[in-house]
């Protein structure tokens, strides 16, 4: 891959920023950028930025500041640098990226760069100690700090394997990986949702915790094969589609109704839409429409949509 260079406005001269633990062991640990001085980043314990684990290469990437740009390059790991997603020999940071160099995902932020990088080390240090004896996962962090799309991209191309667990103050969430692929994802171990239904229901969530634990070697009777770029693509589509009708829909838990007498005939329904009739009549709650269709929520709320206006159904 060619050297990648931002295409953002460049960074103010005079300011200061600091590399942020997002993820990974090392969450929460910061380390400044000091201009004009490189920060070598790996595994071997003479370099300024040492970060003890497998996936990091002894002399993974370089990060420095010259002028009023911030540069990184890959030292020809084995796993690789990422930043926002895409694999780089070398490219230009902005604030706000962020970087995934094995498990730990650094975010670019302004701060206070001026601190001397033995301190900065020394606290590093002090951090995934800490985390050891809390048992801290591996690889974790907040949706808030890394948006699930962002999230999904980074352990794609990386080609991570493992469940990415979101957790939320109602609902949990599992993604599936093998080799960066996804091919199954569950909300609340429910079986009435299809896997891509609940990827894109994962979607919208902005709040909750994510966890990458181990692959599970179980195998699932609807798997798929899609790459994470496949499912974004369709996924954020899908999303921005919902979002611009869900003013008219209403409330999850609403119970829709067949109206009595019903005055619109059936046989200018189409078969989907007396599918999702059907299901109105037997389970009633809109809600449960939704989990129970085997259509996406977007094609199901059209339909619930289309139903309401063409009054055959009503809201109780």
């Amino acid at each position: 891959m060619q050297d990648k260079a931002s295409t953002a406005t460049p960074l103010r001269p005079g300011r200061s920023f600091v590399l942020r633990f997002i993820s990974g062991k090392y969450q929460g640990g910061e380390f400044p950028i000091v201009p004009e001085k490189q920060i070598i980043v790996g595994r071997s314990s003479d370099l300024d930025m040492v970060l003890v684990e497998d996936m990091v290469s002894r002399k993974h990437a370089r990060i420095a500041m010259q002028g009023d740009q911030i540069w990184i390059e890959d030292l020809g790991s084995t796993n690789g640098t990422f930043v926002n997603g895409e694999k780089i020999k070398r490219a230009r940071l902005k604030e706000g990226d962020r970087v995934l160099i094995g498990t730990s995902i650094l975010k670019v932020i302004a701060g206070e760069g001026s601190r001397d990088s033995t301190d900065a080390k020394r606290e590093l240090e002090s951090v995934a100690a800490q985390r050891r004896t809390s048992q801290a996962r591996t690889m974790s962090g907040s949706i808030e700090e890394v948006p699930l799309p962002d999230l999904l991209q980074l352990f794609g191309t990386s080609k991570k394997n493992g469940i990415l667990v979101i957790r939320t103050e109602d609902d949990i969430g599992k993604i599936y990986l093998r080799k960066g692929a996804i091919f199954f994802a569950s909300i609340n171990d429910l079986d009435d949702v299809p896997p891509m239904k609940s990827i894109f229901r994962m979607l919208t969530w902005q709040k909750g915790i994510f966890d990458l634990e181990p692959p599970d070697e179980r195998t699932f009777p609807n798997e798929m094969d899609l790459s994470v770029q496949e499912v974004l693509m369709e996924g954020l589509r899908q999303l921005d589609e919902f979002n611009e009708m869900r003013a008219e829909l209403p409330d999850l838990n609403t119970r829709l109704l067949l109206t009595a007498p019903m005055i619109p005939p059936l046989r200018e329904l189409k078969p989907e839409e007396l599918d999702v009739l059907q299901l109105c009549h037997n389970y009633g709650h809109l809600e449960t429409v939704l989990n129970k269709s085997q259509a996406t929520d977007l094609e199901t709320v059209q339909v619930i949509l289309r139903l309401l206006k063409g009054l055959y159904v009503r809201p109780e």
